[in-house]
């Protein structure tokens, strides 16, 4: 990449433009409001040409109010012009082929020439010269910021030439949803470029309209055909994905890329041919790169996408993808609290990368920048996006699907979109140099706390050695980058942000979006703490009812969420509304009094170290759980729930009663039967109430929680031990991979 020093082009132009008069080596386009300068189009420009040539016209004007007229090049008379496009005059200066969607901006004495690639090229030069020229930003999906002067200068002899870093560039949140967003920062999107998009068996060939009739399409898996994967050895399956494509393509010529991938999760065909072929590869990564390799032969014009994720992750031991078929290769593994050249959770990957990058050329990757199960959470990975986009770059990869919160607000979302374009256009910049010119710009005088802010995230994560989970949760954090105590630091920096802003509602908005994952963190956890200190629950007498602030607290969050334009708090979530009725259901639940409230308990098996709780007190807090797993459940993974509870000394115990969670699609299940002992020495216990459980109905995936009670006849007992026995075989309809186990999940004995 040939280009001259964007930072010392910017400060010339800033110092010039200004300027009235004119300025040694710099070309005046515009003075005292007016210009002499034409727009010069090919005679036969293209649409994208055309459009160039409108927006230069259109910002000159509202820069500094000259209105240039837009000719074709036939009609030009050696009045000073800007040649947009491929008109004879921009090939005399440089005649050489651009690369794809480069593009360069050039200047002789006088004239000023722009000339793209293919695709939108010259459409990012003019948006180029705009931006890195005439100090014109586009920070986010809000109105490009446009700097106004009557005089417009720019310097004489400037070749500014840049190829993309990457062939594919998708940054995936709100702003790029935008469309001059989207082109104001040469990003593409996967639904512009692809007929057929991601996990895409499925809308290939979807069970709801095949499976009754051809279900040998589909794989077989324990000896019977499910819908789970499709089955690619099958001929018949073969002709049925190459004639729907063959339509497809027909109706779709401008596709660039279809997308043939197997469907998110297991359950991959075991016939005796996709076995074989299988064993043959290495994994059912196999019969897929076979599969996709005929596809691509039938249709060679075409290219082809497919994914390299956790089933098909390794490459195939002897077959190469073909010339027309492209791998993207999933990071989805990895922690996001180092680069992903050296984090110890990326090993795989980076073997995966290296182990396709020595079969094929055609290598892009799917890569995950956000919590998904809590977007508003904060999610400091923000310094490692160059040197992940570096290391990618020097292995191959050609394009990037970067998937953060898609049109929904989530943690620093403007911030995170401008500094992954900036960085897939060209990775070598600075984190540093990106980030200041965005807070300065986008926060105005808030920026430097809110950059200090961003700091003090990174710094937390890193001293407290946090690991960074793209399915974790703020509340698991409470005792490190996230704890009240950092949180406090952190908010005594937005403090200072808004401080700065004060009287400005736009700059305040914007810090108080910022604030929001903040707020989310302290109220999420609020629920974990319960009953302690940073609690909803206050005492009152001897009991517990909800803190007088958080109901108003609550709905300031859930207004400011719906402002900041929060759609969903989690992949596939519900909304800030929702929310709101979870947090009403919380507030209407009265606290339940229990012998057993913050007794010793003792457990046979230990809970799951990745939803840790408050780990065996999980069962004795005062708290209960609702829908999401990973708060006040206590999680054990492919064993049994017992646990002993020391109530301290002996009491009457007349009801035991506790809450069960059903959610299959985190393969968590009803225990089969439910069993309660009591004792008064701990040694020796006693049956006192057993229960077995209704199996889950076929295909149930909504969560449930199940509520247990087993009234006992007036026992004197300071232990008791409830047994959950774990579900030992997952139901064939819930599709789980080899090895995969049931887990079971309590939120609270009581005991009255």
């Amino acid at each position: 990449m040939f280009r001259m020093m964007h930072g010392l082009l910017l400060i010339m132009t800033l110092l010039t433009y200004n300027s009235c008069q004119p300025t040694s080596g710099n070309i005046n386009l515009a003075t005292n409001g007016s210009s002499s300068y034409v727009i010069v189009l090919p005679d036969e420009a293209t649409k994208n040409e055309t459009k160039a040539a409108k927006l230069l016209q259109e910002y000159m004007q509202r820069i500094c109010g000259a209105s240039l007229q837009i000719i074709p090049e036939k009609t030009y008379q050696e009045q000073p012009s800007i040649f947009i496009g491929n008109t004879e005059h921009t090939n005399a200066v440089a005649a050489a082929p651009l690369k794809g969607e480069a593009f360069f901006i050039a200047s002789d004495k006088r004239d000023v020439y722009i000339k793209g690639g293919s695709g939108k090229g010259v459409i990012y030069g003019v948006y180029t010269l705009l931006e890195d020229y005439f100090g014109c930003r586009k920070y986010a999906d809000i109105p490009v910021s446009v700097p106004v002067s009557k005089s417009l200068q720019l310097p004489q002899q400037l070749m500014d030439k840049q190829e993309p870093a990457f062939l594919y560039r998708e940054t995936y949140y709100p702003a790029a949803f935008d469309n001059e967003y989207l082109e104001w920062h040469k990003l593409h999107r996967f639904e512009d470029l692809w007929g057929v998009w991601g996990h895409s068996f499925f809308k290939i060939l979807p069970p709801k309209t095949y499976f009754s009739t051809h279900p040998e399409y589909y794989a077989l898996v324990n000896g019977q055909r499910q819908p789970s994967q499709l089955c690619l050895s099958s001929q018949a399956t073969f002709k049925a994905v190459t004639d729907y494509l063959r339509t497809a393509i027909s109706d779709n010529p401008d596709a660039l890329y279809w997308s043939v991938a197997p469907e998110d999760g297991g359950g991959f065909c075991t016939c005796d041919e996709c076995s074989k072929v299988t064993k043959e590869e290495g994994g059912v990564q196999g019969p897929l790169i076979r599969f996709i390799n005929r596809v691509a032969a039938t249709f060679p014009d075409q290219q082809f996408t497919t994914l390299a994720y956790q089933y098909t992750a390794h490459p195939p031991l002897k077959t190469k993808p073909a010339k027309n078929v492209w791998i993207m290769l999933s990071s989805i593994d990895a922690y996001r609290h180092e680069p992903l050249a050296t984090i110890a959770s990326a090993a795989a990957f980076r073997k995966d990368l290296e182990g396709w990058g020595a079969i094929t050329d055609n290598l892009f990757l799917w890569d995950y920048t956000t919590q998904f199960t809590n977007y508003l959470a904060p999610f400091p990975d923000y310094d490692n996006l160059q040197p992940n986009l570096q290391y990618l770059k020097d292995h191959k990869v050609k394009g990037v699907f970067s998937q953060g919160s898609g049109d929904t607000y989530s943690d620093m979302a403007a911030y995170n979109s401008y500094l992954q374009a900036k960085l897939l256009w060209n990775p070598a910049l600075t984190t540093a140099e990106i980030t200041d010119e965005f807070m300065n710009g986008y926060y105005g005088k808030a920026g430097p706390f809110v950059k200090q802010y961003l700091q003090a995230l990174t710094t937390t994560l890193h001293t407290t050695k946090t690991l960074l989970d793209i399915y974790g949760n703020p509340v698991n954090n409470y005792n490190n980058y996230l704890s009240p105590e950092a949180i406090d630091q952190y908010s005594s920096l937005l403090d200072k942000a808004e401080k700065a802003v004060e009287g400005n509602n736009t700059l305040l908005t914007r810090i108080y979006n910022a604030r929001l994952p903040l707020e989310y963190t302290v109220l999420q956890q609020s629920r974990f703490f319960g009953t302690e200190k940073f609690g909803y629950l206050v005492p009152e007498g001897n009991e517990y009812v909800v803190n007088p602030r958080w109901p108003e607290r609550v709905k300031k969050f859930t207004a400011q969420s719906k402002a900041a334009g929060v759609k969903e708090l989690s992949e596939g979530g519900g909304n800030a509304d929702a929310y709101q009725r979870e947090w009403e259901t919380i507030f209407a639940r009265k606290w339940i009094s229990s012998l057993a409230f913050r007794a010793k308990v003792a457990l046979l098996h230990p809970w799951a170290e990745d939803y840790p709780a408050k780990k065996e007190q999980t069962l004795t807090d005062g708290l209960q759980g609702d829908k999401d797993f990973s708060i006040n459940w206590l999680f054990i993974y492919g064993k049994d729930l017992v646990a002993t509870i020391d109530m301290g000394t002996a009491h009457t115990v007349k009801e035991v009663q506790m809450n069960f969670l059903q959610d299959a699609r985190h393969y968590i299940f009803n225990p089969t039967d439910i069993i309660i002992e009591i004792s008064n020495d701990g040694n020796t216990f006693s049956p006192a109430g057993k229960q077995q459980t209704t199996p889950v109905a076929a295909e149930e995936y909504d969560a449930r929680i199940n509520n247990f009670r087993f009234s006992l006849p007036a026992l004197q007992a300071r232990y008791v031990r409830v047994t959950g026995r774990c579900l030992q075989t997952i139901p064939a309809w819930r599709d789980a991979a080899p090895g995969k186990k049931a887990a079971i999940c309590c939120d609270e004995i009581y005991v009255r």
